[in-house]
C-alpha cells in the first residue's frame, strides 16, 4: 500500500471509444473523426487487438474477470454496422465474463438507430441506450450542427423500447445560442413523454479549436446570460423532481434504481480499463490517454506495443484530492468509508480544516457517513472543486 493510496481494487469497468461521426458537432471537440468503410474495418481491427493487450496485460492470458460496466462512447458507436459489434461483442465475451448484472451502455445518435440494429444490439448483451438529442427545437438542432430532428428522437426511443430496452437516456444541451427557457421547457416537455428512465442535462461548453469557439471570437455567436442559463438548469431541477426523477449527481438524473452505473466509477474514483483512439483509462493509480490520431493508434498496435500517448502517477495527495472533486458532484457525496477504503486515511484527518470552513459557509453539509454539497449550491460547485486542488 501506498501511504494514502490503495491500488488493490482491480478495474471492473471498461470503457470503449469509436471515434466515428456522420458529421462534427459546431460544439464538439471530442477525438471523433468522419471518415470511410476502410478505415473503420481497420479501427475496429485494432481495437480488438488492443483488447485483449489490455485484458492480458491486466489480467493475465486466460483468466475471464467479470466486469461490472461496459460503456461505448463516441463519437458515435451506432455508426458501427451489426456485424462489426458482433466482432466485438465476441471478443469482450471471449475475454471478460458478463452477467444479467453488467449494465452495458452504448451512446446513439437518433439518427442512426435502426430496428434491426436495436434488436442486434440488445441480443449482444446491450441493455442502456444513451441517445444524444441536445434539444427537441428543430431550429436549435441547425444551429449547433445536428443532422438529426426531433422526429428522429421520438422514433429512436419508441424502436428502443419496442425491442425490449427499458433503460434509456437522453441527452440535453442548456445554454445553446438563442435558446429561450420555453425552448427548455419544450425538450424537458418532450423528453418525459418518450418514457425514460434517465436525463443528463449539461451546459454547453464553447472549446478551443470548434466552429463556436471561431464564432465567438469573431462576434458572431450570441450565448444566453449566465442568469438565464442558470434559470434553465433549476427549471430542470425542479421538472425532474416533479416527475420522479432524482437527481443524483449534478447534470444527471434518474428514475430510482436507473442511475448510469458506469459513471459512477468515474465519480467515486474507481480504477476503469479504457480503449481505442483518445481513450482515458486509470488503473493501478497511472491515468492514462491513448493516442488520438487514427494512424498512430493504429501504427502502434500493429507493433504490438500499448497506444498510449501520455501516461501520469498519479500521487496519493491527488488521489485523495481527485476523490473529493469528483465525489462531491454527487448528491450522496463523499462517503467516509469509501475514502477510509480507498485510501487508508479518515477523511476529517486529510481535509478536516477544509471542511469545517466550507460547512460554517454553508458550502458543504456532512454528518458521520458523509459529506455532501446542498443542492442550492450546486451552481458554484465549480469553486468549491478548486479549493482541493492542491490542498495537500
Amino acid at each position: 500500500m501506498t501511504d494514502g493510496l490503495v491500488f488493490s481494487e482491480s478495474p471492473r469497468a471498461l470503457y470503449v471509444h469509436i471515434p466515428f461521426c456522420s458529421s462534427k458537432c459546431f460544439y464538439c471537440d471530442f477525438n471523433s473523426y468522419v471518415t470511410t468503410e476502410a478505415v473503420r474495418k481497420a479501427y475496429v481491427e485494432s481495437l480488438l487487438n488492443e483488447l485483449t493487450m489490455v485484458h492480458n496485460e491486466y489480467f493475465g492470458v486466460g483468466a475471464r474477470p467479470q466486469l461490472q460496466t461496459i460503456f461505448f462512447g463516441g463519437g458515435t458507436p451506432t455508426l458501427l454496422t451489426i456485424d462489426e459489434f458482433e466482432r466485438i461483442a465476441k471478443r469482450l465475451g471471449e475475454l471478460f465474463v458478463q452477467t444479467t448484472e453488467t449494465e452495458w451502455t452504448i451512446e446513439a445518435n437518433p439518427a442512426s438507430m435502426s430496428l434491426k440494429k436495436a434488436q442486434a444490439l440488445l441480443h449482444m448483451g446491450v441493455n442502456r441506450i444513451s441517445f444524444g438529442a441536445q434539444t427537441f427545437n428543430e431550429t436549435l438542432l441547425q444551429v449547433i450542427g445536428r443532422l438529426h430532428d426531433a422526429a428522429d428522437v421520438e422514433e429512436s426511443v419508441r424502436i428502443a423500447h419496442d425491442v425490449g430496452f427499458h433503460r434509456v437516456n437522453l441527452d440535453l444541451m442548456l445554454g445553446l445560442p438563442g435558446q429561450t427557457l420555453d425552448d427548455v421547457d419544450e425538450s424537458v416537455t418532450r423528453a418525459l413523454q418518450l418514457g425514460i428512465s434517465h436525463l443528463s442535462a449539461y451546459g454547453l461548453k464553447v472549446e478551443e479549436n470548434t466552429p463556436f469557439a471561431k464564432w465567438q471570437k469573431e462576434g458572431f455567436l450570441h450565448l444566453p446570460k449566465e442568469e438565464l442559463e442558470v434559470a434553465m438548469y433549476e427549471f430542470v431541477q425542479t421538472r425532474l423532481r416533479a416527475s420522479g426523477f432524482e437527481q443524483y449527481e449534478i447534470s444527471n438524473f434518474a428514475l430510482p434504481g436507473e442511475e448510469a452505473r458506469h459513471n459512477l466509477h468515474y465519480w467515486k474514483n474507481k480504477p476503469y480499463l479504457a480503449v481505442g483512439a483518445g481513450a482515458h483509462g486509470y488503473v493501478h493509480g497511472l491515468r492514462y490517454e491513448n493516442e488520438r490520431s487514427l494512424v498512430k493508434y493504429e501504427e502502434r498496435i500493429a507493433q504490438k506495443v500499448r497506444p498510449i500517448a501520455e501516461a501520469h502517477v498519479v500521487s496519493a495527495e491527488e488521489a485523495m484530492e481527485d476523490t473529493m472533486m469528483l465525489g462531491l458532484r454527487l448528491q450522496s457525496g463523499v462517503s467516509r468509508e469509501e475514502f477510509r477504503q480507498l485510501h487508508g486515511k479518515e477523511l476529517d484527518d486529510v481535509f478536516g480544516p477544509l471542511i469545517k470552513s466550507l460547512c460554517e459557509r454553508g458550502w458543504l453539509l456532512q454528518d458521520h457517513q458523509r459529506v455532501w454539497i446542498p443542492a442550492q449550491y450546486n451552481e458554484v460547485a465549480n469553486e468549491i472543486f478548486a479549493l482541493f486542488v492542491g490542498y495537500l
